[in-house]
């Protein structure tokens, strides 16, 4: 069975490389963007997914580019659906294939 590296969470990445770092807490943040904390504790320990409305919050508040941690929960779950469907993707073909000319043309 391959063995893959843990994946990191939004959450974890949320609190190790933006709020422990600027000693912030998760009450503060949540104060300052007008959540209650419950919702960033729930984020930060993985127990829900980041959404469309905090992500706003969060990168407003951290000067980040809009979406930038809903992108790093699509990646985290495309990662974890390809872990988890591995053998069955390893046996689908796909129906459509470049014609062998195309292919050479690249």
């Amino acid at each position: 069975m391959k063995k893959y590296i843990e994946l990191e969470t939004v959450g974890t990445v949320l609190k190790e490389e933006f709020i422990e770092p600027h000693n912030l807490t998760i009450e503060r943040v949540a104060k300052a963007i007008s959540v209650p904390a419950w919702r960033l504790f729930a984020v930060i320990d993985g127990g829900e997914p980041m959404v469309a409305d905090l992500d706003l919050l969060l990168t407003k508040y951290f000067g980040l580019t809009e979406g930038y941690f809903l992108r790093m929960q699509e990646l985290y779950n495309l990662r974890l659906a390809k872990q988890k469907l591995r053998k069955k993707l390893s046996n689908i073909i796909p129906v459509f294939r470049l014609p062998k000319r195309v292919v050479a043309a690249l």
